[in-house]
């Protein structure tokens, strides 16, 4: 397996040329600016049960962090 290196440090076993490696075209929307608010969410918690985003959090701030996978 030959792992390259993009001009961002970023590795993986797929060719530089893979599509899944590609960066979004112009004026691709890639989320809220930074300060904007989050639509309300649902994602099950680790035993399965639904957990709202705006309610659990209730009043007390939060970070969320999205973080792009390796290609697999």
């Amino acid at each position: 397996m030959t792992i390259e290196r993009d001009e961002f440090g970023f590795d993986a076993p797929a060719p530089l040329g893979y599509p899944g490696r590609l960066g979004l075209e112009d004026g691709h929307p890639t989320g809220p600016k930074l300060g904007e608010p989050l639509p309300d969410f649902v994602l099950p918690d680790a035993f399965g049960r639904e957990l709202r985003f705006h309610e659990d959090r209730g009043n007390a701030k939060a970070v969320v962090v999205f973080f792009r996978s390796a290609i697999w």
